[in-house]
């Protein structure tokens, strides 16, 4: 069985080789046919502390890391601009 593979956006680095990261999934709605925006936010094991908040990355799940971290990041897609 494959493993997921999710992009999302870095919203916190404050943990030691972890990252909070946030997928946005677009779907419409059934019914309203209003197009409905979903945010959910996944810990992952950055083993670097390579990542930085506004970082686009790429994560796949893996095998329990902790309680509630159960993805790892593998590939920096974009970095965030320095502002």
């Amino acid at each position: 069985m494959a493993r997921k593979v999710l992009i999302g956006e870095v919203s916190s680095d404050k943990m030691d080789k972890t990252v909070v990261v946030m997928v946005e999934r677009r779907r419409r709605h059934p019914i309203y046919r209003k197009v409905v925006r979903t945010i959910r936010r996944f810990k992952a094991h950055d083993e670097t502390n390579a990542c930085h908040v506004g970082d686009i990355v790429r994560i796949e799940e893996s095998r329990p890391l902790s309680k509630e971290k159960h993805w790892v990041v593998t590939e920096i897609i974009e970095r965030a601009s320095e502002a």
